[in-house]
């Protein structure tokens, strides 16, 4: 018997609840949350294993311009780690750590700091030894290219890159898109920064709280002879992934910790040389999100010892490893990395505020902590959104799209796209298992919620022959094809429990699928003979974030051989993935109309009280008729004002915004009635005050009054800052 469920979107913080009844695996391949419609998906649920999904008919990927002047971090939603960015008269231009994957280090570049698109990768493949290649159980897993520096200087562009083992590497181009000229340094500089001069000295800083400085010789290749010397000693409050600038006659080095949480200074002196002094510039700013899955000792298993998350405990997700650019029209922006769980670590853009000849992250009101949503820099250009990749892929074009990239160096003549037309063939090569499978194509998996989905053709596959699709990590995952005895079985494994699950088919195409929920670190697999109709194959799984690969989990197309030797081929004819939440803006801000907002933390609703914003039990009398009714008023760039449907009157922020300065005013107070709508991405909000740059704050089972004090939330939203919405009225 078929059942049918409806979803809300505050589904997340029921999932306990749905484990234990059975259910999670079916809602989380069901749920489907568009961006532009407050309702949801229903999709017929057969709790016995078959499932029916059905998801857009037109691909869209997360973008973080919101179409309306404001942008909503992260960026992106997938990894782009230790990133560096410059500005070269009115473009910008950024890169970052790709570690193992080929080809590496992108360049994106943008006019508004927010919209990016990819323009070429500077390295096609980085082959130094038989491990960059797979062979003889050698492998650089969360090794290869990190931390670059990304400069330039007199018409020429620099990259200087850490390639573990192999010293630093340096890049060179007269135009970002290439050719890139590479040049190996004589020493490694870990987390190197380099700064050029107005004298003509170039200087290169490095290392970890001990930071180090020295001058570069001409070529750039090494340090000039009794020019290094320790910069910061150690307990001086900084730690490592500098960034060296030169502002207005004095030098910056902005500098991340990441013991006890990830936090980010910035220190200040006269001199390149020192002394430096050293000041907070950024800290506790996880966006509400907590640290999810982790591995404990991620070369000891399997089993490997998984770590559930711990409850508001934030870690290195706080926004950290970042840098400082200014734009034409004056404005300075900041940017840094979230370690954002399984995902990876993903790149956040921030207003900066000078205070005392200091940078900080944040607004005046509100230093240290940055707004998930906030208006687009004024750089004196208007993109229109769009998207830095296209993920899907039919393989019809010439060459692999730019989101295409390969776990370790690939053997050429082992793929093709000429070969069947409109389809990646991979040919077998022998592997003890996918982790050490050569040839495997991946990209970057992204959240917040993601679903992959290949159809394959395995008819040139001979006996031993694995091939599917996977998600690489530890413990890695797939669903695949296998071919023994002149038999298919479709086959399912989890690493974690080392387990396969197998089931008899007799078509030789078949399409394979996994869903991911980036929120709770878990996913699960399922297949389909027809594309329409998918069997869900094993059970859930859970995706931690891993130092082992130093990356967030990819999707990854594979084919191996697992009887030594090199067997047939799979042919893949399309990839394509589905973003139920692709929007910052998960739903539109409903503009004139009337809604309730209830607190996260004790579901006291707001009412218009004696002139007050008072939070009340939804049964109090103080809540009945349309005292709890506020109308949203559009006021550009996603601000809001809020009108009291009950007596007209407006919220407003008095004083400093503290308990008892929220009131109710008859007439709107210019800045003191705006809001900036902050969509927290599970059907939640919070609501920044433009008069203190701080939040909206209703103290949890205090029975007291609003204020607009809040610096940010908790990962569990129930510090009172944050409120579920619901339309009640036009």
């Amino acid at each position: 018997m078929n059942e049918y469920r409806l979803v809300s979107q505050p589904w997340l913080a029921k999932e306990k609840s749905f484990l234990k009844k059975g259910l999670f695996a079916a809602l989380c391949l069901s749920v489907t949350l568009w961006s532009n419609a407050q309702s949801v998906v229903v999709t017929k649920v057969n709790p016995k294993q078959n499932t029916s999904f059905k998801v857009a008919e037109e691909t869209k990927t997360w973008r973080a311009d919101n179409g309306n002047g404001t942008f909503t971090n992260p960026l992106f939603q997938d990894e782009f780690s230790d990133p560096d960015l410059i500005r070269v008269g009115d473009d910008y231009y950024l890169t970052g750590t790709t570690m193992h994957a080929m080809p590496g280090l992108p360049v994106l570049h943008s006019k508004d700091l927010v919209n990016w698109e990819f323009l070429t990768y500077v390295i096609n493949k980085l082959d130094f030894d038989e491990s960059y290649r797979l062979e003889n159980n050698k492998d650089i897993y969360g090794q290869g290219i990190w931390a670059p520096c990304f400069r330039y200087h007199n018409g020429t562009f620099y990259i200087f890159t850490n390639v573990n083992g192999q010293g630093t590497q340096l890049f060179t181009a007269t135009n970002p898109k290439g050719p890139w000229k590479h040049t190996r340094m004589k020493k490694s500089f870990h987390d190197l920064s380099v700064l050029f001069d107005d004298d003509g000295k170039v200087y290169v800083i490095w290392d970890y709280q001990e930071v180090k400085i020295a001058e570069l010789n001409e070529e750039l290749t090494d340090i000039k002879p009794g020019t290094q010397k320790v910069l910061i000693n150690k307990g001086s409050g900084a730690g490592e992934g500098s960034h060296f600038y030169k502002i207005d006659g004095k030098y910056y080095i902005t500098n991340t910790n990441y013991d006890p949480l990830c936090y980010q200074v910035c220190l200040r002196a006269d001199k390149p040389e020192g002394p430096y002094e050293v000041n907070v510039m950024s800290a506790e700013e996880s966006l509400g999100i907590g640290t999810g899955w982790r591995v404990n000792d991620p070369r000891k298993g399997p089993p490997f010892d998984l770590i559930p998350p711990t409850e508001n405990y934030v870690g290195c997700i706080p926004m950290h490893q970042g840098g400082l650019v200014q734009t034409q029209t004056g404005e300075w922006w900041g940017w840094s990395m979230l370690d954002y769980n399984s995902v990876g670590r993903v790149t956040a853009l921030s207003p900066v505020t000078w205070k005392n000849g200091w940078p900080y992250f944040g607004l005046e009101g509100n230093l240290t902590r940055s707004p998930k949503t906030w208006v687009k820099p004024n750089t004196g250009f208007t993109q229109k959104p769009m998207p830095t990749y296209e993920r899907s892929d039919d393989f019809s074009a010439k060459e692999l799209k730019p989101i295409w990239q390969w776990n370790h160096v690939p053997v050429d003549a082992k793929w093709s796209l000429k070969e069947k037309k409109g389809s990646l063939r991979l040919h077998s090569l022998p592997a003890t298992s996918f982790w050490d499978a050569r040839n495997s194509l991946t990209q970057r998996a992204i959240g917040p919620e993601s679903i992959a989905t290949t159809e394959i053709e395995v008819k040139g596959l001979k006996n031993g022959d694995i091939a599917g699709l996977a998600l690489l990590n530890v413990p890695h995952a797939w669903i695949g094809l296998s071919k023994k005895d002149n038999q298919l079985e479709v086959q399912q494994f989890y690493h974690q429990d080392n387990k396969v699950i197998s089931e008899k088919v007799k078509s030789s195409r078949l399409w394979l699928r996994v869903h991911c929920n980036f929120d709770t670190d878990k996913a699960r697999f399922s297949y389909s003979t027809d594309g329409t109709n998918f069997s869900f194959l094993g059970d859930t799984i859970i995706m931690p974030f891993s130092l082992r690969t130093f990356q967030g989990v990819r999707f990854a197309l594979f084919n191996y051989n697992t009887k030594n030797a090199e067997g047939g081929y799979a042919d893949f004819n399309s990839f394509k993935v589905d973003e139920p939440r692709y929007k910052g803006l998960t739903q539109p801000i409903p503009y004139n109309k009337a809604i309730a907002l209830t607190s996260l933390a004790d579901e006291t609703v707001l009412v218009s009280w004696n002139g007050f914003v008072r939070p009340v039990g939804s049964k109090d009398r103080f809540a009945e008729g349309n005292a709890t009714h506020f109308k949203v008023l559009d006021r550009g760039n996603g601000r809001i004002a809020l009108q009291s449907v009950k007596d007209g009157g407006f919220v407003a922020v008095t004083g400093s915004g503290l308990m008892a300065e929220v009131r109710i005013v008859k007439e709107e107070q210019g800045g003191n009635s705006l809001f900036q709508w902050q969509d927290m991405g599970r059907g939640d909000l919070m609501l920044m005050s433009l008069t203190t740059h701080r939040y909206l704050f209703a103290d949890p089972n205090a029975k007291s009054l609003t204020s607009a004090d809040a610096p940010g939330t908790r990962p569990d939203r129930k510090d009172g800052a944050c409120f579920a919405w619901k339309v009640v009225g036009e």
